[in-house]
């Protein structure tokens, strides 16, 4: 497999190869600072049009990396290679894929599950459990498109759990308690009665901007999400297709929102209506608690509270689901543990209805 220099003083390979049909073809590659680089490119190339897995896991991670981006949001994949790049490579990287077992996963399990940070942390069961599915995933994905044989990750089991934090929530009456101490700053206020009354993700609120209204309808738009990724402000799609929703506002909520839209003389049609970030989101959470008394949530507990709300005024789960983007009626079942008094009260009735 010989190198090449070119005018540049750069290394180029130019080879010919065997495609999926047959057919001779050749490849030229240039742009390489050393000859190194240029033929372990060609030697990764061949693998992978082969489908041969005798190649190291870093080098099939580059091949994992091309098949998955375009197909991902754009903050799901830098979350997936911060934990590839982090977490699994400086362990597997230079292992030949094919000769990984499920031994070398259980030694790197111990090795991620005994790290501390420099305050004693270790990482909580959620993440581990993250990091693994991660590993998993690349092995899946070598079994089903480059016939790996097996997945050693799931031979050697998961490590972690994936209960989640608590799902808390407001009553409407802590709501209020809470609101009234934070009507100081209007920008906070709006924010927090969006939230509360729309149900809403907090990129979806961050997002919105006045053409996202239809006042004549009483409607908000959901058509987009704000996130902070990499440094950079960006607005990207949705969670998931059902996100995109119109929801129907009360009619005071339309009011407020029209007073806080024209009191922002300098607002047009694409600026954003809450440019605050989330760390001021949570510092005006803290405020208001701590004023009113009210027991401290998390922000995105706002949207567990607003299908509190409406479970206990007696909507159904296909209708809560459908105003809060639920990709599935399942999620809004899972709210269901927090009413206890809906299961006493379905029992009177059917003790009415016996009699």
């Amino acid at each position: 497999m010989p190198a090449y220099k070119d005018k540049n003083n750069k290394w180029y390979i130019s080879f010919r190869y065997q495609d999926w049909t047959g057919k001779k073809v050749r490849k030229v590659k240039r742009g390489f600072e050393t000859r190194r680089e240029a033929l372990e490119w060609e030697r990764r190339f061949l693998l992978k049009e082969n489908g041969s897995m005798d190649m190291p896991f870093g080098s099939f991670v580059e091949i994992y990396k091309e098949d998955l981006k375009e197909r991902l949001k754009r903050s799901t994949w830098i979350m997936k290679i911060s934990v590839i790049d982090q977490k699994i490579l400086p362990y597997f990287k230079d292992k030949k894929i094919n000769e990984i077992k499920a031994s070398d996963v259980i030694a790197w399990q111990k090795e991620i599950m005994g790290y501390r940070d420099d305050n004693g942390e270790a990482f909580k069961p959620t993440y581990l459990k993250t990091i693994h599915n991660q590993l998993s995933a690349i092995f899946n994905h070598a079994v089903r498109y480059y016939e790996l044989p097996s997945n050693p990750a799931a031979k050697a089991g998961n490590m972690g759990k994936e209960k989640t934090a608590e799902m808390l929530f407001w009553t409407k009456e802590e709501y209020m308690a809470f609101v009234e101490e934070i009507m100081d700053r209007p920008i906070s206020y709006y924010a927090f009665e969006m939230l509360y009354w729309c149900g809403l993700r907090m990129g979806e609120l961050l997002a919105l901007t006045p053409k996202d209204f239809d006042f004549a309808e009483g409607i908000v738009r959901i058509t987009k999400s704000y996130q902070r990724l990499e440094g950079k402000d960006m607005i990207t799609d949705p969670k998931t297709e059902r996100s995109n929703r119109n929801i129907k506002m009360p009619d005071f909520l339309v009011e407020e929102m029209q007073d806080y839209i024209k009191a922002l003389y300098w607002a047009e049609e694409d600026t954003r209506l809450f440019p605050i970030t989330k760390s001021y989101l949570h510092r005006e959470m803290t405020r208001g608690c701590d004023a009113s008394g009210v027991k401290r949530i998390r922000i995105h507990d706002l949207r567990h509270s607003h299908v509190s709300l409406l479970i206990n005024m007696g909507f159904s789960a296909v209708a809560i689901a459908d105003r809060v983007g639920h990709e599935s009626i399942d999620i809004t079942y899972r709210y269901a543990h927090l009413f206890p008094s809906t299961q006493k009260e379905i029992a009177k009735k059917l003790n009415l209805e016996r009699n």
